[in-house]
């Protein structure tokens, strides 16, 4: 289970986050919604102290993380547990998609150079990418090098993966087979936190739905919750404004 508690942050004088509760529970996936500037990015990379909350706790499972005084090793046992999918693949450009996915086993987690392969590739052929292990990046779409990212995401065996906005780089007829592999591993029962723009595939993953604005978290539930009776006012005029026709259930 992953626990945030009143995480707040700052850029300068300007508050981005503004107490925000959290709670996933394990093998739940969650997709965080909302306009630009709400706090969504910021929010995800908190989790995985990318950016350090200025106060609160994040607790994953027995182990929690006080954001106002943490060491050195509670950041890197709190990495440990998260991945990252990022929206602009932030893959290596010099490595092959193979040796991109190996990096953290060998970095990270420090495994044998062999092992690191086997997991590699057994990854990337999870995502459709076992006759790409030898490409590099400028040789691949965008939407494989996303692929790549998911397996490298994958590879590390994380407690949660962190995706933000992982379709928002991509041109349109590629979105379909990142959307794919994603749907493909929430099946699994991997713990996911979601940011999209995709309202559809949202209401069709996802067990439970954040709605957030402002730095808060505005309504949560279900996705039958709050695609087909939102209770907040702000909820329904966000909804209404990608669904023009005042019908929220896509």
């Amino acid at each position: 289970m992953i626990k945030l508690t009143q995480i707040n942050k700052s850029f300068g004088r300007q508050q981005v986050l503004k107490g925000i509760d959290l709670t996933v529970k394990k093998g739940e996936v969650v997709a965080i919604l909302g306009p630009s500037g709400s706090g969504k990015t910021t929010l995800l990379r908190c989790i995985n102290y990318l950016e350090r909350p200025g106060s609160g706790e994040i607790s994953i499972d027995d182990f929690t993380v006080n954001c106002r005084n943490p060491s050195k090793a509670d950041i890197h046992k709190l990495r440990q547990k998260t991945a990252m999918v990022f929206q602009q693949y932030n893959l290596f450009r010099h490595k092959t998609a193979l040796e991109n996915v190996m990096e953290g086993l060998l970095i990270v987690k420090k495994l044998p150079k062999e092992e690191a392969r086997r997991i590699s590739v057994e990854h990337l052929e999870k995502v459709g990418l076992g006759n790409k292990l030898d490409a590099y990046p400028s040789q691949l779409s965008g939407g494989q090098q996303q692929r790549v990212g998911i397996a490298r995401a994958l590879a590390l065996n994380p407690d949660v993966i962190l995706f933000d906005e992982p379709t928002s780089a991509l041109d349109p007829e590629l979105v379909g087979e990142v959307l794919a592999v994603i749907r493909k591993i929430a099946k699994e029962g991997i713990t996911m936190i979601i940011v999209t723009h995709e309202m559809g595939f949202a209401q069709d993953v996802a067990n439970h739905v954040v709605f957030m604005d402002g730095g808060v978290v505005v309504e949560e539930g279900s996705p039958q919750d709050i695609f087909s009776s939102p209770k907040e006012e702000r909820t329904r005029q966000f909804l209404k404004r990608i669904t023009p026709d005042g019908v929220y259930s896509i």
